[in-house]
């Protein structure tokens, strides 16, 4: 009888190196939930975009995807894993760096000037394996550096109090423990694949509301919308603890700036 073999990985890159080969297998098994996501955000793209970055692209088929359909001709991909990239080689340009390291990779356009982005994904909580709050900030800060001052950024993120996902009772305590003493590492977890008789595993983090506009306001972006989509069905539910989370997110002005209040 063969054993069953359990992989920990404390980069999460290295996790997800090793589950290349089986990554369209893990999406067909989240297919309702994904192509929703997709769905919604392609109804939110202005039809003048241009330029696309998929931060955590994995293979670069969802981003690929939302960009036909769009009607966005320009893609970059973001994806520090060679392994998970290299389907989407020659498809689309690849930055093979982490999401906190994007700030320090820009492209110069023909006239000499930084090119932005009009459309920013960050899709299946990509965020929530960015390891530590200075690590999200800094990622959060680069997506809003790269995107156009009209565009618009999209991230979806695993809902720390999603009780569909969870149960009643798992969800509860979390709550309760939040609610007496919050801390950022009470919501690090460990994500784990299966994949046949092996199992994949690494860190993670879910989220609560309040942490991702707390990420957003760091970063100098603001949540312009944000919907609640159940992780089974991909259908939009009404309440936050019947689904994950996505925002959409917009450069906050120069005017939001100003009348924010300042925090120590």
């Amino acid at each position: 009888m063969k054993r069953n073999s359990n992989q920990y990985f404390d980069d999460p890159v290295a996790a997800y190196s090793r589950l290349g080969q089986h990554f369209a297998d893990l999406s067909c098994r989240r297919e309702p939930y994904l192509r929703g996501i997709e769905r919604l955000i392609v109804s939110r793209i202005s039809s003048n975009a241009k330029a696309l970055l998929d931060v955590g692209a994995g293979d670069g088929s969802r981003a690929m995807r939302i960009a036909s359909e769009a009607g966005v001709p320009d893609v970059v991909l973001v994806e520090p894993s060679k392994e998970m990239s290299a389907a989407a080689q020659g498809s689309a340009e690849v930055w093979n760096v982490r999401a906190e390291e994007m700030g320090d990779h820009w492209r110069i356009g023909r006239d000499g000037q930084a090119s932005h982005f009009d459309v920013i994904t960050c899709l299946w909580n990509v965020l929530g394996h960015v390891r530590g709050i200075e690590n999200r900030v800094r990622a959060m800060r680069a997506m809003n550096d790269l995107l156009a001052p009209t565009g618009r950024c999209f991230v979806d993120v695993t809902h720390r109090y999603n009780l569909r996902s969870y149960g009643v009772f798992p969800t509860a305590a979390r709550f309760l423990r939040d609610a007496v003493s919050y801390k950022d590492i009470n919501a690090d977890v460990v994500a784990s694949w299966n994949i046949g008789s092996e199992s994949i595993r690494t860190y993670g983090h879910v989220f609560t509301d309040r942490e991702i506009r707390r990420l957003a306001r760091s970063a100098g972006l603001e949540v312009e919308e944000r919907i609640v989509v159940d992780y089974d069905s991909g259908k939009i539910r009404r309440f936050a603890f019947a689904g994950n989370l996505l925002y959409v997110l917009r450069r906050r002005s120069i005017i939001d700036s100003a009348s924010a209040p300042q925090t120590s």
